[in-house]
């Protein structure tokens, strides 16, 4: 087994949010969009949510009701999770699988008529979102209190259940360690022309780009990504291709999540010539975003939508997440894969996950600087 490597912005009102997912739907990436479905099983068990313990129930609540998951997690990635849920609790759960950009846009065009109890998002970028248009209810302290304060809402509107975090996979072959930049912002230098590797249509690098204009501006965000872009970077259609190119020699370095080269290994059998390297200090390109869960204001089954969250940040979900997907658990006690370095020593940057919520503003940076 590898060794563990050790290296208040605009909101998009409704209007904004659906132009976003016009043209971000289909660039969803790791973990991310499947075609929008619905689907739904008989309950099992017998156990139902204990009443008092979130959020006040209304009509339908219990094992006799139905759950109505907004699911941005793929259906390959969750499914099994939520079926462990309906196993373990008896609540019939229906999940809605799309793009998280187009549930959240659903869900601020429904309002008040929604049918969702629940929204697990893809970023909490889409769930600061929907918590400044009122759309969330607060979560029980004990909720909030199981996860670091980096991974969730401060408002109490949602919390993190899952990590990942943002690398620069890199060639072991070509490039030495020392020769590693020491930032994000230091791949607009033409030392490193013809040799990166990016996925500009991914969700998850765009989220990167909102989070260096929060940290860094958008001049300066502009500037780097108009300057990379004269690098001649390699742009592939996902994460597991630039890390695949890695592997392969095409690139030098590409701009992941963390978990791709573990994905890639455990699918390969075998070590890669690649390792992740985890920009220090704070630097964006550090970047630790997560899978996250709110409950919407209003639900008509908020005790379930409780059960699932809590269910979420226990230890089976936990667990799976480390050792099925290599993400980050959130959960305080929560054991990562031992092939990661330690969450703690992981220095990402230090902003509100709920102010990445400007996906438009950060579209339309990317369209400037020639990158889309």
């Amino acid at each position: 087994m590898r060794p563990a490597s050790r290296r208040s912005r605009h909101v998009p009102t409704l209007a904004l949010a659906l132009a976003v997912t016009v043209l971000t739907v289909a660039a969803c990436g790791s973990g991310g969009a499947t075609p929008a479905s619905s689907i739904g099983a008989q309950p099992s068990g017998e156990t139902a949510p204990s009443a008092g313990t979130g959020p006040s129930s209304g009509p339908g609540t219990g094992p006799g009701g139905r759950l109505v998951v907004y699911s941005g997690r793929s259906e390959e990635l969750v499914g099994p999770l939520l079926e462990d849920f309906e196993a373990a609790t008896g609540i019939d759960t229906e999940v809605r699988y799309a793009g998280t950009s187009e549930l959240a846009a659903t869900i601020l065009e429904e309002g008040d008529n929604s049918p969702a109890d629940v929204f697990f998002s893809q970023d909490g970028g889409a769930l600061g979102a929907l918590a400044a248009e009122g759309r969330l209810a607060g979560l029980p302290e004990d909720v909030l209190g199981s996860v670091d304060d980096r991974f969730r809402a401060a408002d109490g509107s949602w919390v993190g259940v899952s990590g990942r975090a943002r690398v620069l996979a890199y060639d072991t072959r070509d490039v030495a360690v020392g020769d590693l930049p020491a930032s994000v912002l230091d791949l607009a230098d033409p030392a490193w022309k013809g040799r990166i590797g990016w996925v500009p249509t991914n969700a998850s690098f765009q989220t990167f780009v909102t989070a260096l204009r929060e940290t860094q501006g958008d001049d300066t965000t502009l500037q780097w990504l108009k300057d990379v872009e004269a690098n001649e970077p390699k742009a592939y259609d996902g994460n597991a291709a630039a890390l695949q190119a890695v592997a392969a020699g095409e690139v030098d370095v590409a701009l992941v999540n963390h978990y791709y080269l573990f994905q890639a290994e455990a699918e390969a059998g075998a070590e890669l010539p690649v390792e992740n390297h985890f920009f220090p200090g704070g630097d964006p390109g550090a970047l630790v975003n997560v899978a996250g869960i709110g409950i919407l204001e209003g639900a008509e089954n908020a005790a379930a939508a409780d059960a699932l969250v809590r269910f979420l940040l226990a230890d089976e979900a936990q667990a799976y997440f480390a050792a099925e997907t290599f993400e980050y658990p959130l959960a305080s006690g929560a054991t990562p894969d031992p092939q990661l370095p330690s969450l703690d020593s992981v220095q990402s940057p230090d902003l509100d996950l709920s102010d990445l919520a400007d996906l438009e503003g950060t579209l339309r940076l990317l369209q400037e600087a020639g990158v889309l």
